[in-house]
């Protein structure tokens, strides 16, 4: 059999923010894809870049290793790597080099290279996996193995016919049933440089799981080349048996779930406490979902019962209006009844805010700052409307795109497309929003002093940077709301 070593391109040290962040997670799409092929019995071995500091450290490795195929294969599940940066597109591209250097055929699959194949192919990529991709690279394999030189009949494949000619072969069907796939090959993470990190900055341990794949929402700003709108779910013993693996073979206590939505099968929820009870199973996690979807019969108890602690929802805006223009399909009002009943049950909420989308005026700003502060979630996450390829919003504004159409890193944040005001506008945006809800966080320390801890007399602090903050910031973006008017 063959000699694969897998690699992928995010690298935390290359994305400002999240480095700072210290929240890094083992790259589970690319583990997933090893289990697979380690199954049908060939040898794997991992390069992590996660945590590298050079993409030169990649060499050694590949000398070592010596593998007949380098297979880039970038976490799927990780929302990092679907923002197809292109400061990690410049180290795909450097490890493609490396491999074909080494003579090694290259195979890539990402969701940026699933968007921009022809340019992999360029960099030197032997072969790009378009989308879901452990079932054609299991099929690549064998027929490499078995000498064939013709690919047209292997789905979901871009690859160059010695003649030069690009081939984009049919899209290959998801994976419906998720059990028959194998559990993720943990065992290659260097387990112990996350934990570290973890320990070192935030006083516990967390790790990361998938429970399903997909989404079938159709927010139309939001981009899906790797699972598309299709949803499918592991069973959730699957699911128990490996979160059981993961904290008592590796003792995390906390998870990160990082479906795209999670428990959007009816019932699943409620099966998935049962079996974490009865397994007696301990832990905290978070997840991503929707407020309708969280409302639905008694999804929040069951959550809370096992064992939740976090739930990321996609607000994006606290106007109905622009909610509407991006298909979201849902209303403020469940924004606000989701978030009452979460924090009722004792579990933080955090919002996702998305601002400059096409039609947004000063009032929808408005309505969204008031939402926020109104509500006031335990965490915010603030952007920018994103045009990615695949998207009916990108195809709104594809015209005004320039030369640049991704972010260098997760913190970028550009305006790529005209919006109601300029870039700069958004920029001051983003912070006002920021510190006005951290000056709000304050407020609220201050009239709990009397009963607080120390932790909390610094947060209260806080507020003597955050309102002068505010204050400055609110009066900068009027400014350039001033200017951009007048020059209209």
């Amino acid at each position: 059999m063959s000699k694969l070593l897998f690699a992928h391109s995010y690298v935390y040290r290359f994305d400002d923010k999240q480095w700072k962040n210290k929240q890094p997670y083992p790259p589970y799409g690319t583990i997933y894809a090893a289990a697979v092929m380690r199954e049908v019995g060939h040898e794997v071995s991992l390069f992590d870049a996660n945590l590298i500091a050079d993409t030169s450290e990649l060499a050694p490795v590949l000398d070592r290793v010596a593998p007949e195929y380098l297979v880039i294969y970038d976490d799927g599940f990780n929302y990092l790597t679907k923002m197809c940066l292109t400061a990690m597109r410049d180290v795909a591209h450097a490890f493609v080099q490396m491999g074909r250097e080494r003579g090694c055929t290259v195979i890539v699959s990402s969701s940026d290279s699933t968007d921009h194949y022809a340019d992999y192919l360029a960099a030197g990529a032997d072969f790009v996996l378009l989308g879901e991709a452990e079932l054609t690279l299991k099929e690549l394999i064998e027929n490499l193995g078995a000498g064939e030189t013709r690919f047209g009949h292997v789905l979901g494949l871009a690859f160059k016919t010695p003649e030069g000619e690009i081939v984009r072969t049919p899209g290959r069907p998801v994976i419906k049933e998720l059990d028959t796939l194998p559990d993720p090959a943990w065992d290659l993470v260097d387990i112990e440089s996350y934990r570290r990190i973890w320990i070192r900055h935030h006083g516990y341990f967390s790790l990361n799981i998938a429970t399903t794949r997909g989404c079938p929402y159709k927010c139309n700003w939001c981009a899906k080349p790797i699972y598309g709108n299709r949803y499918n779910s592991r069973s959730p013993e699957r699911v128990a048996a490996e979160l059981e693996m993961l904290t008592k073979s590796y003792g995390a206590s906390h998870l990160w779930v990082c479906d795209d939505i999670f428990g959007l099968k009816p019932g699943w929820v409620q099966s998935f406490r049962d079996e974490v009870r009865t397994r007696g199973l301990r832990f905290g996690y978070k997840i991503q979902s929707r407020v309708d979807l969280l409302l639905q019969e008694d999804n929040i108890d069951a959550l809370a019962a096992s064992g939740l602690e976090e739930v990321w929802v996609g607000a994006e805006s606290g106007s109905q209006k622009i909610l509407d223009a991006m298909d979201k399909g849902t209303q403020v009002e469940e924004i606000e009844q989701a978030t009452r009943l979460l924090q009722r049950k004792g579990i933080r909420v955090a919002f996702f805010l998305q601002f400059g989308y096409l039609g947004e005026t000063d009032e929808d700003i408005r309505k969204t700052l008031q939402m926020v502060y109104r509500l006031m979630p335990d965490d915010i996450g603030v952007s920018v409307s994103y045009p990615l390829p695949g998207t009916k919003f990108y195809e709104k504004v594809r015209e005004q795109l320039s030369n640049k159409q991704n972010w260098r890193d997760s913190d970028d944040l550009d305006m790529m497309f005209a919006g109601t005001y300029p870039p700069a506008f958004y920029k001051r945006l983003h912070r006002l929003v920021h510190k006005g809800f951290r000056k709000r966080q304050a407020l609220a320390e201050v009239r709990k002093l009397m009963k607080g801890s120390r932790a909390q007399w610094r947060k209260a602090l806080s507020l003597c940077y955050y309102a002068p903050a505010e204050w400055l910031e609110e009066r900068k973006l009027r400014s350039w709301a001033r200017l951009s008017e007048e020059a209209r």
